[in-house]
């Protein structure tokens, strides 16, 4: 009778691991594909519609963020120039200043073209991502974000001096290295797993960054690239969005200086 009832409980305990195992790893995914906050969605959602109507905003009418010494908050003064992007926190030095041949570019969202958020801020914006799971679900989820230890978010736009160009990039930076590489890999699986993204850019000297290529459309469809990548603590989104002919390597080349800049934050480009 022992032997027989030892027969029927392991299979029980062994189920209920699984069982336990399921909702961590559902919530981990979900937590990690929403690291940076946002970037995916032209990818998920309506990637044609959201470039047409970003550079068609641009052709038309870019908002620039101009420093105002009189509301400026207290730190190290941006750029000399401002249109080349603030630099006056620690996390916004990282930020690829606006390079030649650019300006600062649309709003995004409703954050500006050029702005940081505090650590607090972006990591209740993660949480929220769990707002369809169960109520257990989302107390795991805000568990691990709160594990993370999310130090800030900053983000920049830019457009290219002949319009034909638009680009954000995003950066977090997190307490958490393994953090960082296991979000880098699991977007990076979810969009391997949309199977219509074409292989984007090679970012040259960057092994831990991905680009992917919007799906092909007809001519008057806008083409762009959407990219993954980290340096140490930081995690980088990055979406490029232009009119044919488009060219992937620009704007993989646009990365390549953001993560340069990364690596090597004494300079400013």
């Amino acid at each position: 009778m022992n032997d027989e009832t030892n027969r029927t409980t392991e299979p029980t305990a062994t189920s209920s691991a699984a069982a336990s195992a399921a909702p961590a790893s559902r919530v981990r995914r979900v937590l990690l594909t929403a690291l940076p906050v946002g970037l995916v969605l032209a990818v998920v959602g309506g990637a044609a519609g959201y470039t047409n109507a970003t550079v068609g905003t641009a052709e038309r009418k870019v908002t620039t963020t101009v420093w105002d010494k009189d509301h400026a908050p207290a730190g190290k003064d941006p750029a000399g120039n401002p249109s080349r992007g603030r630099h006056d926190t620690e996390l916004s030095q990282h930020l690829l200043p606006v390079p030649k041949g650019y300006r600062l570019g649309p709003d995004i969202g409703e954050h500006g073209n050029d702005n940081e958020i505090s650590g607090a801020k972006a990591a209740a914006a993660v949480k929220e991502t769990g707002r369809g799971l169960a109520g257990k679900d989302r107390r795991k989820l805000a568990e691990l974000v709160d594990r993370l230890r999310i130090q800030g978010l900053a983000q920049r736009s830019y457009t290219s001096e002949d319009n034909n160009l638009v680009a954000n990039i995003q950066i977090v930076k997190m307490g958490d290295r393994s953090a960082v590489r296991e979000s880098f890999t699991e977007r990076k699986a979810l969009l391997d797993s949309f199977g219509v993204l074409r292989k984007g850019p090679r970012i040259e000297g960057h092994k831990n960054a991905v680009c992917y290529r919007l799906p092909k459309g007809d001519k008057n469809t806008l083409d762009g690239v959407v990219c993954f990548a980290y340096e140490g603590e930081i995690s980088v989104s990055f979406e490029a969005q232009g009119s044919k002919p488009f060219s992937p390597s620009g704007a993989g080349d646009l990365l390549k200086d953001q993560l340069d800049h990364i690596t090597s934050p004494g300079e400013y480009i």
